[in-house]
């Protein structure tokens, strides 16, 4: 496994817009050809939450290390990489600033109400080896009864929390194109996306129903602003692919006049420290342990760890922890953890990027395992930790992921095989008092990948 002794320290840029786009990266997006079918028989969860002392958190970690969301959909395959890079479509704004204006968004081809979590056609010859067709999950991407090999599934451990105190959004899908406002008339539209975990066609999907990306994927929305709150690889067929369109947004994006930016997840962690530290052991409360154990543990996918270039390391190591955005508060994780790193969101961001740049594996596990601590904000002491956070960093209401929606509705997916209906996720779920929404809608259990307008009505 490649260390990540030697490594030069990664300089803090304020805008994304300077990132480097790699070639393969400006290609058009292209879907996966699958077939659905019936879940599959799943394992009992096991019960295990960890208690905090002021505010009751759970730890989503074994040996203090494993993320327990289950990976309850058939295992999917992750699309190799090309051959050779594809010459890229048009210009990066990184590498050639137009001298004139760009042209108007173009609006997105029209989608139904309900569009389907994945896309049923290829705009052009793919840039990389046409899955066969598969049965399962539409990321599942090889025959039934062939896992191909570095595919590493994860354990449906997490406990079940039966609540009744969640309220329920249904996000529907924008009537017209997004950020339409003329560019120079103040910020267009605010939207957020929940976890990705490497279901690329899904995200495209998503992005499409809200008018944000066009046929091809490119970016469509003009000046509107759009948020990605972490964990974009692990569990899912394609982590680099979610991570080379979210780059090559963020440039299309700042070319339009709006822009789309993402915030670290726990993932981001645990795919930097695999990739520099490997099996090094570090320090943990729970006994020895190494990040490429823990990756591995968590869903890590060989074929992304295959793909995995500088570049990626390089935008991740930048990415914010939290963030404020009109009046929302802007975290991956549900927990009170981002209190130890500071008293404003710019003191929080520095120190985890200060972490990343010592470049020591103790730390920086450190960070993971903190951010792997999920459910702050329900039950009775919900609403006070949510405010402990508000008060400290500003905003009326905090915006996560991490945490699936489907166990804290208390939801699971179907497990006798006879029952088509995974958890139900119409849209983000609103709880503690109005004060926390959560996005990640389950996508890695069949659930729904989440892209909302904020503000939401209570």
């Amino acid at each position: 496994m490649t260390q990540g002794a030697g490594q030069e320290p990664v300089v803090r840029t304020a805008t994304l817009r300077d990132f480097r786009v790699p070639p393969y990266a400006r290609v058009p997006v292209q879907s996966h050809a699958a077939e659905p079918a019936g879940p599959e028989p799943l394992p009992a969860p096991a019960e295990h939450v960890h208690g905090h002392a002021e505010h009751p958190e759970s730890y989503s970690a074994t040996d203090e290390y494993r993320d327990e969301q289950p990976a309850t959909r058939p295992a999917p395959a992750a699309r190799p990489a090309a051959a050779e890079p594809l010459p890229p479509v048009a210009p990066s704004p990184v590498e050639a600033v137009p001298q004139t204006p760009p042209p108007p968004p173009q609006a997105p081809a029209p989608m139904p109400a309900d569009p389907t979590l994945h896309l049923g056609h290829r705009a052009a010859a793919p840039p990389y080896p046409a899955a066969p067709t598969a049965s399962g999950h539409p990321g599942n991407a090889f025959p039934e009864g062939e896992v191909p090999e570095g595919y590493t599934p994860t354990e449906r451990d997490l406990p079940v929390i039966n609540r009744g105190d969640t309220v329920q959004v249904q996000a529907s899908p924008a009537p017209a194109p997004a950020g339409e406002a003329p560019a120079g008339e103040g910020p267009g539209p605010l939207y957020v996306v929940g976890d990705v975990h490497g279901y690329l066609d899904e995200l495209v999907a998503a992005l499409r129903a809200q008018g944000l990306v066009d046929e091809n994927g490119g970016w469509a929305a003009g000046n509107a602003r759009l948020w990605f709150l972490g964990d974009f690889t692990d569990r899912g067929p394609d982590g680099i692919g979610v991570i080379d369109l979210v780059m090559r947004l963020s440039a299309e994006a700042a070319a339009a006049g709006g822009y789309c930016k993402a915030l670290m997840g726990n993932h981001e962690l645990l795919l930097i420290g695999a990739k520099r530290f490997g099996d090094t052991p570090v320090n943990s409360g729970a006994g020895t342990a190494t990040f490429q154990a823990a990756w591995l543990l968590n869903g890590g996918q060989k074929q992304d760890m295959d793909r995995l270039q500088d570049v990626h390391l390089q935008w991740m190591s930048r990415l914010d922890a939290v963030v404020r955005e009109d009046d929302h508060l802007l975290v991956h994780s549900d927990t009170t953890a981002y209190l130890e790193y500071g008293e404003t969101i710019e003191d929080v961001n520095d120190t985890v990027h200060e972490i990343l740049n010592r470049n020591d594996a103790d730390e920086v596990w450190d960070v993971f395992r903190k951010f792997t601590k999920r459910f702050a904000f329900r039950d009775d002491g919900g609403p006070q930790a949510v405010q402990e956070l508000l008060s400290t960093y500003g905003g009326s209401r905090i915006v996560h992921g991490h945490s699936p929606i489907p166990y804290l509705l208390g939801q699971v997916g179907a497990e006798d095989g006879e029952d088509d209906g995974g958890p139900v996720v119409d849209g983000p779920h609103v709880y503690a008092d109005g004060l926390a929404i959560a996005m990640d809608g389950g996508v890695t259990m069949a659930g729904k990948l989440l892209v909302v307008q904020l503000p939401l009505d209570a």
